[in-house]
């Protein structure tokens, strides 16, 4: 885990444990005790609007934490048809790359698509293995390699042309 995710994670923590110990419920049943004894209606409805107000700005807080961590754990989580799909556009870049890599390099590639299946990449993902950083950078150095081969042919070519 990189350093910005755990000062990010450790943020929402310290945040969700602020408003956990603030303790809501506590308040807010001292503040309708004391509107029990209030006899003024003016005052027992501002202190209603008081008491909702701070419910919907601790659930809104909430809530922003929530989905900061929802983000964060969709960074490094992937679902059942994403990881169908991502099957299925690995065995199509094998078929275009077979036509400029040599024989080893596609049994590379395609051992990679064998890994890639639901139940692997699940099982994987739950003993915290991050399948973008292990497939996706060598996919990506991979790809780099055979369009660089590719272009370096052709200028190859064409300088034997030119003599």
């Amino acid at each position: 885990m990189d350093a910005t995710l755990q000062a990010t994670l450790a943020q929402m923590g310290t945040e969700l444990t602020a408003l956990a110990v603030k303790g809501t419920a506590t308040a807010v049943s001292t503040k309708v005790k004391t509107i029990k004894a209030e006899r003024d209606a003016e005052k027992i409805k501002n202190y209603y609007n008081e008491i909702i107000s701070e419910l919907i700005e601790e659930r809104e807080e909430i809530l922003r934490i929530a989905q900061a961590y929802r983000h964060e754990l969709e960074k490094i989580e992937i679902s059942d048809e994403d990881i169908e799909h991502l099957h299925n556009t690995i065995e199509l870049v094998i078929d275009i790359l077979s036509q400029f890599i040599e024989a080893d390099g596609i049994e590379s590639l395609k051992a990679l698509k064998d890994i890639v299946n639901v139940d692997t990449l699940k099982t994987m993902q739950l003993l915290g293995f991050n399948y973008k950083e292990a497939i996706g950078i060598p996919l990506t150095k991979l790809c780099a390699q055979a369009i660089e081969n590719l272009s370096n042919k052709k200028n190859i070519t064409k300088k034997n042309k030119n003599r």
